[in-house]
């Protein structure tokens, strides 16, 4: 005997389709109650990455504005993790969506693809930097009053844009460690790349922790508008092999840059900190200002600058040598064709070829 289906009447229906509503309801509601926890117990551990840590707030004179000032302490390491993982993912875009569709109508080889890249990526970031820390100096007005770079030292309270600016600073340079594996850079120009990636975290992290941010900003900006004119003037190069105009202006801007680099820290690390010394070492209070620290920064600078130098002239000289190699007109050299009569050989106008006599040893 089967069993027959009972047919519900609509108030059940009705009845059962809001308790289920109702049940739906609560166990969304225990969810977003769980998440809310959740982010509760998490955010104040997310905020150390995003945010800019270690505010410090005062108050003017008659009590009607607040200054923020920003020091730095070891929850930046997670502030700077934060942003070098946002490099990489800037990094792979520049590469997908632009640098790779240019390489790919250029027909590069394997070479010149790989610089390509190197180029593009960096003059991408020095022409963000340079603008960045232009702005910086400008509302800053380190440019107008030389002396700030030692006055008041330490520098230990740093407006929200400086300190934002070395945290991406160090992050981006950071980032170029993994990307050698990433980009799967040739053998041959890994030590190269890692040479200058890391003279930058260390110049820049040297600036930063010793409160020289104001020296740093200012030799930064210069610096990178020469290697931005310099990437740029190799991509155009890529391009077309007969501009080479960039190379001059970059060759000049160089050799100023070294010369504005030197001139800076000497004044600053030999005549402006050495007159305000203060004995007392601290690195609570983030006071460097000794004379080991400063002979310290100065001779790691002059070596640097030396170091690019050399470079520099090795390069010239090889471009140089380069020229004149093309200048040099070469030898034509042309194929006559020689017939065989009765096993001599003879020149296609009939005369026969000299024959050399041979010398006695």
């Amino acid at each position: 005997m089967g069993l027959r289906r009972k047919n519900k009447s609509p108030a059940v229906l009705s009845h059962e389709f809001v308790i289920q509503n109702h049940a739906d309801a609560v166990s969304c509601l225990a969810m977003g109650l769980l998440l809310g926890l959740m982010f509760e117990v998490t955010a104040k551990y997310v905020i150390i990455f995003i945010t800019v840590q270690y505010n410090v707030t005062y108050a003017t004179n008659d009590k009607s504005e607040h200054i923020h000032f920003y020091d730095y302490g070891p929850k930046d390491i997670a502030t700077v993790v934060f942003y070098m993982l946002i490099a990489i993912i800037l990094h792979a875009v520049i590469q997908e969506y632009v640098l790779d569709k240019i390489n790919r109508r250029l027909h590069l080889s394997k070479t010149k693809h790989s610089k390509f890249n190197e180029s593009g990526q960096l003059a991408f970031f020095y022409l963000f930097s340079f603008t960045w820390g232009a702005s910086i100096l400008t509302a800053e007005e380190f440019m107008m009053n030389p002396t700030s770079l030692w006055k008041n030292y330490p520098h230990s309270h740093m407006r929200f844009q400086v300190k934002f600016f070395y945290i991406c600073q160090i992050a981006y340079w950071l980032h170029a460690l993994p990307e050698l594996y990433f980009q799967k850079i040739r053998k041959e120009d890994v030590p190269r790349q890692l040479c200058y990636i890391c003279l930058y975290i260390a110049h820049i992290s040297g600036a930063y922790i010793l409160n020289l941010q104001h020296l740093g900003l200012i030799l930064m900006v210069p610096h990178y508008l020469v290697e931005l004119i310099f990437h740029a003037s190799r991509l155009f190069y890529f391009s077309d092999e007969n501009k080479q105009k960039g190379f001059t202006i970059w060759a000049l801007l160089f050799v100023m840059a070294r010369l504005l680099t030197l001139t800076l820290s000497v004044l600053t690390f030999g005549f402006g900190l050495a007159r305000v010394e203060n004995p007392d070492f601290s690195i609570a209070a983030g006071n460097f200002n000794v004379l080991t620290v400063r002979i310290s920064c100065l001779t790691a600078i002059c070596l640097t600058q030396a170091w690019m130098m050399w470079k520099f002239i090795n390069f010239q000289l090889k471009k140089w040598r380069e020229h004149i190699q093309n200048q040099i007109p070469k030898k034509k050299i042309t194929n006559t064709k020689t017939n065989f009569v009765n096993g001599a050989a003879k020149l296609e106008d009939g005369t026969s070829p000299r024959i050399r006599k041979s010398k006695p040893v």
